[in-house]
């Protein structure tokens, strides 16, 4: 039965409610008939209708989700407009408002200065002049420096000052661009060439930045959810980029080839049977806190086993470290591909700037898109890069002019250093940056033992010799001390760098003066 509502209008809605089941059914297929006529009457309705058809037949999830989309947005569009002032809000005149502006005090962008700060800032020494190993302070006085990382003496070199300057002639100061844009020069290309068959590794790439180096390295490869075992005294850019790449952290005992065991052990049981995930093993080459050296060795074996990629920082052994300066992997006699990442800086004995990253040739080209230290900075200057490439090239023709005088004067460093018990020497013979922890009360605050460590350094300057030694870093808010933290609060520990400029009785002559100054203050503060 159809009902023809032309021909039989229903003239009152009672009509509707005594109508049977058939009639109403046909009554609502009239109306919709009608409304599909008058809805195909608007223009580019049958494109919607074909469309709505399709994608309802390949995807109805989408077209349900599209749906809602389409209901809140038209439901937004209708909202009423509201607005974020209070009622009661009072309008201002506006010497009113100058006179709360000038009440209001805002907030500082950082902590005051602490007496002690104020105090180090006012005695810290500044030097006029070339770095060497005898430099001139602004006050006048020469002192012996050993609170440099010129390691070789390069720092003041003819040779290397010469192929600077022209290199600044012809390219400028700075490419003025990221290296992926308009920065990268033919030196750069030349720079990443000359260190990558130096150390033995396909191929390299250089970052503008030293610290920011591993810090975009990390996080390039490591994401949220991957596994990252560390050692737990890696130094304070290692604990940065660790933080930047959200990773599930692993930590072990410092250099304790055993419990890093026992750590990958206990990650292959924990993780088994669950989705495939990234791993990596991260640790110093020599380590700032301590500066003694990582088992290399048997880190590789327990990366080879347990399946691991290996990240090296050889930020303080690029250079110094190995017959020729090549690295841990030298002084191990290990090809630099066992290391998957070997991460250093050129900033120190090579006396240029930047960083590197070493690996095979897909590590280096991801990160040339997914470094972000790289992608996002502006590329290394030019004279800074061929600065490098010749220090190179003087450690591969001649390393014994450089390597054996420094390794002589470590030696004799350790020798001087080592005839009081007021001291302890941790870093490694092979360490041209000498770690001297003071053997004071260890049960002092930390700022006691940094003001007995900043006098140390005063009694060695008054008396000729120019030392520093190793700042900490304050706690984040919110973080508790011990290894899973990332900060830095080492112990009262002194700095010596020690260069292969240096004659030996300069050597035992620094060495006399830096075992007194810390005899006198310890046993003051005893």
């Amino acid at each position: 039965m159809s009902v023809n509502m032309t021909s039989s209008p229903l003239s009152s809605p009672s009509q509707i409610f005594n109508m049977d089941y058939q009639d109403a059914l046909a009554l609502l297929v009239t109306i919709r008939d009608m409304a599909i006529v008058q809805f195909h009457r608007i223009p580019g309705s049958a494109i919607l209708t074909r469309y709505i058809k399709m994608s309802y037949q390949h995807d109805p999830a989408r077209s349900v989700i599209e749906l809602c989309l389409v209901i809140f947005a038209i439901q937004y569009l209708l909202a009423p407009k509201y607005s974020t002032q209070k009622k009661n809000f009072v309008k201002l005149r506006p010497d009113e408002v100058d006179e709360l502006i000038e009440d209001w005090t805002p907030e500082p962008l950082v902590a005051s200065l602490t007496e002690f700060e104020q105090e180090q800032i006012e005695k810290t020494p500044v030097i006029a002049g070339p770095t060497g190993t005898k430099v001139k302070l602004t006050n006048g006085r020469t002192v012996t420096n050993l609170a440099s990382t010129n390691f070789f003496n390069l720092a003041n070199q003819p040779a290397l000052a010469e192929s600077a300057i022209t290199t600044l002639r012809t390219y400028g100061v700075g490419p003025c661009g990221p290296p992926g844009f308009y920065g990268t020069q033919d030196v750069h290309m030349d720079c990443e060439r000359d260190i990558a068959e130096f150390i033995g590794s396909e191929a390299c790439i250089v970052y503008a930045q030293a610290f920011s180096t591993i810090s975009a390295v990390i996080p390039a490869f490591a994401k949220r959810g991957d596994i990252i075992v560390v050692d737990e005294k890696v130094n304070f850019a290692t604990q940065k980029a660790l933080q930047l790449s959200r990773s599930t952290i692993r930590w072990y005992k410092h250099n304790d080839m055993e419990d890093l065991e026992k750590v990958l052990k206990k990650v292959e049981r924990e993780f088994r049977g669950r989705e495939l995930t990234r791993r990596f093993i991260v640790t110093e080459a020599l380590f700032e806190d301590g500066g003694d050296v990582a088992d290399l060795a048997t880190i590789v074996k327990l990366k080879f086993q347990y399946k691991y990629r290996l990240i090296l920082d050889e930020t303080n052994s690029f250079g110094v470290v190995g017959d020729t300066g090549r690295g841990l992997t030298e002084y191990y006699n290990l090809p630099a591909t066992d290391v998957d990442m070997i991460v250093g800086t050129l900033a120190t004995t090579f006396v240029g700037g930047g960083g590197f990253c070493c690996g095979s040739k897909e590590i280096v080209h991801h990160q040339r898109i997914s470094g972000l230290a790289y992608v996002f900075s502006a590329a290394l200057p030019a004279m800074l890069a061929t600065t490098v490439s010749e220090v190179i090239k003087m450690l591969r023709e001649n390393p014994e002019n450089f390597i054996t005088p420094l390794r002589e004067n470590i030696k004799t460093f350790h020798t001087a250093l080592a005839k009081t018990d007021t001291l302890t020497i941790t870093s490694s013979l092979v360490n041209p940056a000498i770690s001297i922890a003071l053997n004071g009360k260890r049960e002092m605050s930390d700022d006691e033992q940094d003001r007995l460590a900043q006098d140390v350094v005063d009694e060695c300057l008054a008396n000729g010799v120019l030392v520093t030694r190793v700042k900490r870093i304050a706690l984040p808010a919110g973080m508790s001390k011990g290894p899973k933290w990332f900060g830095w609060n080492p112990a009262m520990v002194i700095k010596v760098y020690v260069s292969s400029g240096f004659s030996k009785k300069d050597c035992e002559k620094a060495g006399s003066v830096i075992r007194s100054a810390v005899t006198k203050v310890v046993g003051r503060k005893r």
